[in-house]
């Protein structure tokens, strides 16, 4: 009965039997078969006894296919079970089999035949003739359709090449973009690859920039310095000529001129020479400030540079330290887990394996043996003479081993905690052990 509550007549044919052949199979294989046919051998040994009828593992088996069976139809629909009736033979077979194994028989060949309605209820009769009818109409619309082809053809041909050729150039367009954009994946991959690498090398370099920056600024300072030297000679000397020359000529003139004229034009070309070589000493000085300033800008950028670049460096280190430490959590975490399931997910079990594993007894035993060191107690135990000198002396240790058990047992009941195994165990009635 399907889950829509119709039934069906599913016939069917099993072979089945004990698997014998072990041929070509490895010592795995062969131990599998061996253990199958033990169990097989239980099935029928109330047969070979006498305590069962013939028919009792026929029944066993017939049970098992129709129950699998009946399960798995009532999951699916009736029309899931007439469409996948492969996959649904396959289901039932698989099913059969897992149950089989725990006798030890084996299904060498099932043959499910086609599904039969049950009287009363024609699912698949009616199927058949809507299958038929459905045929048949889709007959009637192919004849009008190949009707309507064969007078419209010659134009739909035209037309069919026309769009299967425009259909192949955009799947070739699209093809050839598929390849570029998976080509552009590609390569930006291999260009993140390589900046992260880049940027890992970046970082042991930064301290070797910030020094050839520095040295750079130094250089660049003291060549601008020399040509603000030089600059400045240069106009000095090209002042000292100019005077030079005009002296010479004012020389010339005197012989040639009046001695007043001589005289003015002395004076004049004397004011002249005086305001030119004040003039290029003020453009001297004024260029060198101009060179200065630059080269104090250069030095505050490489400054700056180098600061960035420092900055940059620490960044990279804490990130690198972060990750390393996360790395270090995690795979701390995963050892602990790994140990609690391998501990059975025993708390107290892992607790104590890490305090050994850790030392933590062993320090607790030396700073217990630190404070005791170099003390030499005298113990003397006085006796009464009852119960002999002996029993009187042990009767003190007695009692401090009577007192241990309800010490422990309270111990365990406030925190927990159970004593190590070299110590003792509570007795199991919750009461002194003597």
């Amino acid at each position: 009965m399907s889950s829509e509550k119709l039934p069906f007549v599913l016939p069917a044919v099993f072979t089945i039997g004990p698997q014998m052949t072990t041929l070509e199979l490895g010592d795995a294989a062969k131990a599998a078969v061996e253990a199958k046919l033990l169990l097989y051998a239980k099935l029928i040994a109330p047969l070979l006894l006498g305590g069962a009828s013939a028919s009792r593992v026929h029944d066993l088996v017939k049970g098992v296919i129709e129950g699998e069976t009946r399960v798995l139809a009532a999951q699916l629909t009736m029309d899931e079970i007439f469409t996948s009736t492969k996959k649904f033979k396959q289901e039932v077979f698989d099913s059969v089999q897992k149950e089989l194994n725990q006798f030890g028989l084996f299904i060498y060949n099932a043959n499910v035949k086609q599904l039969v309605d049950v009287p009363g209820h024609e699912y698949f009769s009616y199927l058949g003739q809507k299958t038929q009818q459905e045929a048949a109409s889709r007959a009637k619309v192919d004849v009008a359709e190949a009707r309507m082809k064969g007078e419209v053809g010659a134009k739909e041909r035209t037309g069919l090449t026309l769009q299967n050729a425009a259909k192949v150039d955009a799947e070739t367009k699209v093809l050839l973009a598929r390849q570029q954009g998976e080509a552009l994946k590609e390569e930006a991959k291999v260009n993140a690859e390589v900046q992260v690498f880049q940027n890992a090398r970046e970082a042991d370099v930064a301290a070797a920039m910030t020094d050839l920056a520095m040295k750079k600024a130094d250089w660049d300072r003291q060549a601008k310095v020399a040509e603000v030297e030089a600059a400045k000679a240069v106009a000095i000397r090209d002042a000292e000529l100019q005077m030079e020359v005009e002296i010479k000529n004012a020389k010339l003139k005197a012989e040639q001129l009046s001695k007043a004229t001589v005289q003015y034009d002395t004076q004049v070309q004397e004011s002249n020479a005086l305001f030119y070589g004040r003039q290029k000493v003020a453009e001297a000085a004024l260029y060198e400030e101009m060179k200065a300033a630059e080269a104090r800008k250069v030095q505050a950028d490489a400054l700056f540079f180098e600061q960035k670049m420092a900055e940059d460096a620490k960044l990279y280190a804490k990130q690198r330290e972060a990750e390393a430490l996360s790395l270090v959590g995690k795979a701390k975490a995963d050892y602990m887990a790994s140990m609690l399931a391998a501990l059975g997910g025993d708390y107290r079990a892992l607790r104590d394996y890490l305090m050994i594993d850790g030392g933590m007894y062993a320090e607790m035993a030396r700073i217990n043996a630190s404070a005791v060191n170099g003390l030499q107690p005298k113990i003397s135990v006085w006796s009464n003479g009852d119960g002999g000198s002996e029993g009187g002396a042990l009767q003190q240790v007695s009692g401090v081993y009577k007192m241990l058990p309800p010490l422990l047992e309270t111990v365990h009941e406030q925190t927990g905690m159970l004593p190590p195994a070299w110590m003792g165990t509570l007795p199991k009635d919750g009461t002194a052990a003597n």
